[in-house]
């Protein structure tokens, strides 16, 4: 595997993991000091956004998206022992988990299904017809790219998961940045924005990592 810088590396990891950290827990914190927004009563008929809003059209695909994400981070932990690209997947799978949790747990408060009856993006304003190879959304790897990451070791998993990964948190951050403008709910527009700040933040660091390693994103 190349040489790395490991103190430069490991401490932009740490800061960015810290970063997220943060996000992450202010996220709880605020549903705990702000039950209108996060709470049962706060999730009631009357309040409640309707199924085709932004609000929940934006929790149902951004679950399905953080999906692929936590499943892209396990396969890549397992086939690495490159410590700065572990501690990326494990702070990954923890993070983009709990916000899954934290929209189908809304979903299920606001009495609404999750998942859509039509195609995804809808509360975008355009729609993306998902691809026979698996790709069901901007930004997700399709069946084969998945394929070729389980099937990869080391530094090439590692280039291979940094850069499917930075797709992924582009598009993710696209998605979270329409719905913190146009989400009627505190609790989907301040998700969506720690979304677009952690997963900048992220986007950044893997192109630090890919340099390392001497790999374009």
């Amino acid at each position: 595997m190349t040489a790395l810088a490991p103190a430069r590396s490991t401490r932009r990891l740490v800061l960015a993991g810290a970063s997220v950290l943060l996000v992450a827990l202010g996220l709880v914190a605020l549903m705990v000091v702000r039950p209108s927004a996060a709470s049962p009563s706060g999730a009631s008929s009357q309040s409640a956004p309707a199924e085709d809003s932004v609000d929940a059209g934006f929790a149902r695909d951004m679950a399905i998206h953080h999906q692929q994400a936590v499943e892209m981070s396990f396969i890549v932990r397992d086939r690495t022992d490159d410590e700065d690209v572990r501690r990326l997947a494990y702070d990954i799978i923890n993070t983009q988990a709990n916000q899954r949790g934290m929209m189908l747990g809304w979903l299920e408060m606001w009495g609404l299904p999750k998942s859509a009856a039509g195609p995804p993006m809808k509360w975008m304003g355009h729609t993306f017809t998902p691809t026979h190879d698996g790709s069901l959304m901007p930004g997700m790897a399709t069946d084969a790219e998945l394929a070729a990451l389980t099937a990869a070791k080391d530094e090439k998993a590692e280039i291979l998961f940094l850069r499917l990964m930075t797709v992924h948190h582009r598009a993710g951050a696209d998605m979270a940045q329409a719905a913190a403008g146009a989400a009627r709910t505190d609790a989907i527009r301040n998700l969506a924005e720690g979304m677009v700040r952690g997963q900048q933040s992220e986007i950044g660091l893997m192109a630090d990592m890919l340099k390392d390693r001497g790999a374009k994103p």
